[in-house]
């Protein structure tokens, strides 16, 4: 699958069916050879003689002066590194000078990610990939594939810039906070071939003397008081074991730090690992920022990491009111205790043993007994039931779980608990979910904790416990009319992740239609990838009511679960205003005030045989086809009149909706050559639009892009300021529409 962003052509980045896209420079052949991760096709470069040898693409790419570009590839050479670098061209298309990366460390046979950024240099209008190496000889090969031109490829909602995330362009974000050194280098790493956040370069820490050293990012990102944020990098310790750390700090106002939370590696080996530190925002801090460092390090050992990022943390489930460093123990315990028994909390070791994140929960017991243990408290945020999920494994012994949630008042004191009794953890391999719905929050009640009664059925036990939720029960279904835009929004809860989705309209008489969803119709084909769901339905029928199914496929066994929920009618009371909507872009829809209803002709394919002495003729017909006419709207302004372009320009199937008992209701069209005319003087903003009309069917294939019901708010809720804003989309409509550059 082509990355997503990619200046390249399919052929250029997977070199596949060819290397047409590819061509010498300096020094090198090329060929085609087969063994590539992405598609079997690589690009092999062979050098003619001693020397640097080199491989461009063919084709240059426009880019914008200013702007930072990256370009990566999979490398391979058993002998000797390689490096990548863009080429920059100006409008006479004469190189004004090339970006490289560091060559890799050390050659490696194995696949290895290499990668450079940077800014298009005054006069730069094009560009150009291209890959070197330095060969000792004639007839060196090495092998290249899955390349990637274009921005950046970031980290979801990271709150630091690129310079900050990678080291791409160069270290100036970071600085030495004690004891070492600062570097950058371009280890032979093996990636998964569609892993494209992580990089090439990697940054250095390298210890001065024997201690502590610690390297700080110099960005620091705004936060809000009491909300949960994270940090997280990729840590490559200098040995297994060393003490190799990552911390989320929060600053006040003037700057001074107020707080640290450190989360320290438990490294299985000395490869690179993912390391996450969270909590809320104490009380006065303005912003946060990330460091890295090793305690009791030894001189000149190296810390390598990449990857850096400062955000929210993942959502487990919508609502859960949970912390993440208590429901995903990444860096400790959180806030849990144990109230009575003989059981040991801790955090699990080494880096790996989770169901979430990259570590988990261990509770350790000596002896066959009861123990339990209990989180911190957190607020009750609505007054109604509430749904306690977990995750477990046995890791050794045998276990049951008894799970409850205890409340409390505004003064701490106890209100009894919610509980039930203990069950069996499954004995098979592999993380075990389960969960349970509580009884109301009792009177006086505003904060709640999870408490588990754990029993080990065996001495020497260890119960594995991970991806802990607490959220307000909701029905698992439900609907909304939406007037303004025409539509009803489905909203779904508790999906069963994985399972593939068919969601269903439902009309009176119980006919069902598939909705449309971002890549089509939900029509089975497409898994649900989270655990809520909101879909925005806007070819609902006016003034009719309708119902929605939802099923669930399980993808292995094909077994079918499904949930219903009851009619909503979308009031339609005006006869003389309709919808036009385009099915795939929902921000263009407009209300059209009706000149004159249509009317229809509908053509048939027809051959007439004239019969020598018979008075009738033999007519043979085809298939009498869907209906044809022309469509008469008024536009009251000059707004409405660019909106109703906006609508047409595209060429898209367009879906037509009236109220019922008018003769039409709704009908997908394709709209032929648009008219428009001035019904009074030439300053009168008022035009009638003729809109020539062939009926269509259902576009099936056409995905819902964004939402209907976007505003400003949604894009200052992810975006700092409007120069972000402006660097992550390419025009206003791509604002409108949600289309990031990458």
């Amino acid at each position: 699958m082509p990355i997503p962003g990619n200046m390249l052509s399919s052929v250029v980045e997977m070199v596949d069916p060819n290397i047409s896209g590819w061509t010498p420079m300096l020094n090198a052949t090329i060929g085609h050879g087969s063994g590539g991760r992405v598609g079997d096709g690589v690009l092999v470069m062979r050098s003619v003689a001693a020397g640097e040898v080199r491989a461009r693409t063919v084709s240059s790419y426009p880019v914008v002066e200013g702007t930072v570009y990256q370009t990566l590839a999979d490398a391979s050479g058993a002998t000797i590194p390689e490096r990548i670098g863009i080429r920059w061209l100006n409008a006479a298309n004469a190189e004004i000078s090339i970006t490289w990366s560091l060559p890799t460390a050390t050659a490696s046979s194995s696949w290895h990610r290499i990668s450079v950024a940077g800014p298009a240099p005054v006069g730069a209008v094009r560009a150009q990939v291209v890959v070197s190496t330095t060969a000792a000889g004639a007839l060196v090969i090495n092998y290249f594939e899955n390349f990637y031109l274009g921005l950046p490829i970031r980290i979801a909602n990271n709150m630091l810039t690129f310079a900050a995330e990678s080291p791409e362009i160069d270290t100036t974000a970071w600085a030495v906070e004690a004891n070492g050194t600062l570097g950058r280098t371009a280890p032979a790493v093996s990636w998964a071939a569609d892993f494209f956040t992580i990089g090439g370069h990697v940054w250095t820490l390298t210890v001065t003397a024997n201690g502590n050293a610690s390297a700080l990012c110099v960005e620091r990102a705004p936060v809000v008081v009491g909300t949960d944020y994270m940090a997280v990098a990729y840590l490559n310790p200098p040995t297994a074991g060393a003490a190799v750390w990552i911390e989320l700090r929060y600053y006040d106002a003037s700057g001074a730090q107020i707080s640290a939370i450190r989360s320290t590696l438990v490294s299985p080996g000395v490869g690179f690992y993912r390391q996450r530190a969270s909590g809320p925002a104490p009380a006065g801090a303005a912003t946060c920022g990330v460091a890295v460092g090793i305690t009791g390090a030894t001189a000149a050992q190296v810390v390598r990491f990449e990857t850096v990022g400062v955000g929210p943390p993942p959502q487990l489930k919508a609502g859960s009111v949970i912390p993440y460093a208590d429901a995903s123990f990444e860096q400790g315990i959180g806030s849990w205790t144990k109230i009575s028994g003989v059981a040991t909390l801790a955090r699990s070791t080494p880096w790996g043993t989770a169901s979430e994140g990259s570590y988990c929960l261990a509770v350790s017991s000596s002896t066959a007994s009861t123990s339990v243990i209990r989180s911190g408290r957190y607020p009750i945020r609505d007054l109604m039931t509430h749904r306690l999920r977990i995750v477990h494994q046995n890791g050794t012994g045998t276990w049951q779980v008894g799970m409850g949630i205890r409340w409390y008042d505004a003064a701490n004191n106890d209100l009894g608990v919610s509980s039930w009794v203990p069950i069996a953890v499954p004995t098979g391999p592999g993380w075990w979910g389960i969960a349970l719905g509580s009884d109301p929050p009792p009177a006086g009640a505003t904060q709640m904790a999870i408490e588990l009664t754990v029993v080990a059925l065996s001495a020497s036990a260890v119960l594995r416990l991970d991806g802990l939720t607490l959220y307000p029960t909701l029905p698992s279904m439900e609907t909304a009319v939406v007037e303004p835009t025409g539509s009803i929004t489905i909203t779904l809860r508790d999906l069963p992740v994985g399972e593939l989705l068919r969601l269903y309209r439902v009309d009176p008489s119980g006919n069902r239609t598939m909705v449309r969803g971002p890549y089509g119709l939900w029509d089975g084909t497409d898994p649900v990838s989270t655990d809520s769901m909101r879909v925005e339905d806007y070819e609902a029928p006016l003034g009719v009511p309708v119902a929605y199914r939802a099923e669930f496929v399980d993808p292995v066994t094909g077994s079918v679960s499904w949930r219903e929920v009851a009619a909503r009618t979308i009031p339609w009371t005006d006869p003389n205003r309709a919808w036009l909507k385009d099915p795939g872009n929902p921000q263009r829809n407009q209300v059209v005030t009706v000149a004159s209803q249509p009317s229809w002709t509908r053509p048939i394919e027809q051959a007439e045989y004239v019969v020598k002495n018979r008075r009738n003729k033999v007519v043979h017909s085809g298939v009498r086809q869907g209906r044809e006419g022309e469509v008469q709207v008024w536009t009251h302004s000059d707004a409405e009149r660019e909106r109703l372009n906006w609508l047409l320009d595209s060429g898209n199937v367009l879906l037509w909706q009236t109220g019922p008992g008018l003769g039409v209701g709704d009908l997908y069209m394709n709209v032929g050559a648009s008219g428009e005319d001035r019904e009074g003087p030439a300053q009168d903003p008022v035009r009638i639009w003729k809109l020539p009309i062939v009926e269509a069917d259902m576009p099936v294939t056409t995905g819902v892009n964004g939402t209907g019901g976007r505003m400003w708010q949604d894009v200052l809720s992810v975006f700092p300021t409007w120069k972000a804003v402006l660097d992550a989309y390419g025009s206003w409509e791509a604002v409108l529409l949600d289309r990031r550059k990458t």
